[in-house]
């Protein structure tokens, strides 16, 4: 029997990756909510970004009170709320 295959995580440059972190550091630094779109998820997540790990490679996004942790990797878009 032949294992579906879940649809792969589009591929990346190392610019793109780059550019995709110094935007999580500054909206760190910033401290301002921002709007991130995760591969995978059908919203778009809201939260000021509160840790980036970079010994597990998770983004903590804080919103209301509640952690949510975003693999690095899966984030696609950094942009204002």
């Amino acid at each position: 029997m032949a294992k579906a295959k879940a649809p792969k995580r589009p591929t990346r440059d190392e610019f793109e990756l780059e550019e995709l972190g110094n935007q999580l550091v500054e909206a760190k630094e910033d401290g301002d909510i921002r709007a991130l779109t995760v591969w995978g998820e059908t919203e778009t997540v809201y939260g000021q970004i509160t840790v980036l790990d970079s010994r597990t490679r998770l983004v903590h996004v804080e919103k209301d009170g509640v952690t949510n942790k975003i693999p690095f990797l899966d984030i696609m878009k950094v942009s204002y709320a």
